[in-house]
């Protein structure tokens, strides 16, 4: 049920996202007069689940109708031999058609809903683009074709999908300020107890009970932005207190490659365990331990700290233990058989403060734009290590399966749209990159029309295609083939 959950909300929030970016180049191509083919939510191999479209205005709809060019007619006999249906085509003159038939009418958009779940499109007449349809551009031009359009046209419609997915994550991340607020933890409550670090962050110098001054000589108000920022800013130091010393922790020169194989949180925040609540059959509530509890030490073990406890209790599972708690300011110690799985069965209290940042609707407006241009930001720092070799980053990349698991198990309203959020910049960055065949290949292209007023020929324009959708193959391949690889690791 968790798995189908996160698969749902992957499914809703790409949805949405190829919805709004295809959006952005139909909109933009019916302002300059472009005629657009086709939009379609998902891909469509083969058959569509819908069809519909305006002929000589009244809608018309097909359920589950086979992809046969609008050029052609379809003919189904049965094999008497095999009593097997047989299909073939037969080219047609559009202009002796009847007046009501669907494929009469080219001016109007076919919208659809197609069968594969991974995105959508929007076809523009004209326009040498994914779908690889040259037929159309041995035609003679005409006005409502793209490539009749001036350049300048041309490169707003291309620009026009991105555009949007960066308008639709300002919007979202004003409704969330605005509906939310912004939650974080300050690293001033962190540094009341300290810091926690695992095996990577004494690698990397620090160590646990160390308190966070800077970072590159920069104070970090949100304690979870500390560790992105040590990776996307080629941090040299961090400035922490150790021991009521100030202490320059210089970071090895590799540090950045380290803390992105180990793809988990080498630092988080130390705090005294003290119980909150017990879970069903809990061995620590059945041997007397009361919500309030601060446990200190597992038998002659000092655990003053949460990590401590959690990292000391597995070596006595399945044995008999006594757990020293502070009540009332009395030390007691509470004997107990500690179960198989190593764990007494106890919620920890939150004791760090966490802090929210309250905003009315028009303070959410400039905060929303800035929170997004931030966001992109960040991505174009992540997508620049990925062209590092010796930071290895490229080895992090993930696919459908990576971005499935940034959702939560249950359905959540903030967390969904910030996912989306998120993902709509992703989205936006990712497409104006300047390979061929993403929106940022055709951009480069017009700038280059627009600089030289030559425009580079539809053969060129083809082959720059395939050659990008190779690139864009391989990517695929690999960014998933890694995910598959860390699930049966």
């Amino acid at each position: 049920m968790d798995i189908l959950i996160k698969i749902v909300q992957l499914i809703l929030s790409l949805s949405l996202l190829v919805i709004v970016h295809e959006f952005g180049h139909f909109i933009a191509a019916r302002i300059f007069k472009t005629r657009v083919e086709k939009f379609y939510i998902f891909f469509n191999y083969k058959f569509s689940i819908l069809r519909f479209k305006k002929v000589h205005g009244k809608w018309r709809f097909r359920f589950f109708s086979k992809n046969v060019p609008e050029s052609y007619t379809e003919h189904v006999n049965v094999n008497s031999e095999t009593n097997k249906k047989e299909y073939s085509y037969e080219s047609i003159d559009l202009s002796t058609l009847p007046q009501d038939d669907w494929r009469t009418d080219e001016e109007h958009t076919e919208f659809g809903i197609g069968w594969i779940p991974l995105g959508g499109y929007c076809k523009i007449a004209g326009m040498v683009d994914e779908s690889m349809d040259m037929e159309q551009l041995k035609r003679p031009v005409q006005p409502w074709e793209f490539r009749s359009k001036p350049a300048w046209q041309r490169l707003i419609i291309m620009i026009g999908g991105v555009f949007m997915n960066v308008v639709l994550a300002v919007l979202i991340f004003i409704g969330i300020l605005s509906a939310y607020g912004e939650q974080y933890l300050p690293t001033s409550e962190v540094n009341k107890y300290g810091i926690a670090v695992d095996s990577l962050g004494y690698n990397l110098g620090l160590k646990d009970g160390d308190k966070i001054l800077s970072v590159n000589g920069e104070y970090i108000e949100n304690f979870y932005q500390i560790p992105m920022e040590i990776i996307l800013e080629d941090t040299k130091y961090i400035e922490v207190e150790r021991d009521g010393k100030k202490v320059k922790v210089m970071l090895p020169p590799d540090a950045v490659t380290k803390m992105l194989k180990h793809q988990s949180t080498f630092m988080s925040y130390r705090m005294p365990f003290v119980v909150g609540e017990f879970s069903d059959n809990s061995a620590a509530k059945d041997a007397g331990m009361q919500v309030d509890d601060i446990i200190v030490k597992i038998n002659d073990i000092n655990t003053p700290y949460y990590q401590d406890f959690v990292a000391c209790i597995k070596q006595f599972a399945d044995t008999d233990i006594n757990i020293s708690v502070v009540r009332n300011n009395d030390t007691l110690v509470v004997p107990l058989h500690l179960p198989a799985e190593g764990v007494i069965g106890v919620y920890a209290q939150p004791m760090l403060e966490l802090k929210t940042q309250e905003y009315t609707f028009l303070e959410a407006v400039p905060h929303g734009f800035s929170k997004t241009m931030t966001e992109i930001s960040d991505y174009w720092k992540q997508l620049k290590l990925v062209f590092k070799p010796e930071t290895k980053a490229y080895e992090s990349l993930g696919g459908f399966i990576s971005i499935g698991k940034i959702f939560p198990d249950t359905f959540n309203w903030y967390q969904f749209w910030r996912m989306t959020a998120l993902l709509s910049v992703i989205l936006a960055v990712m497409n104006i990159l300047p390979i061929p065949v993403l929106d940022g290949g055709h951009v480069l292209f017009l700038i280059y029309e627009l600089i030289t007023r030559r425009k580079p020929s539809d053969r060129f324009l083809q082959v720059a295609q395939m050659i990008g959708l190779a690139i864009l193959l391989v990517l695929l391949v690999y960014a998933n083939g890694n995910d598959i690889v860390k699930l049966f690791r």
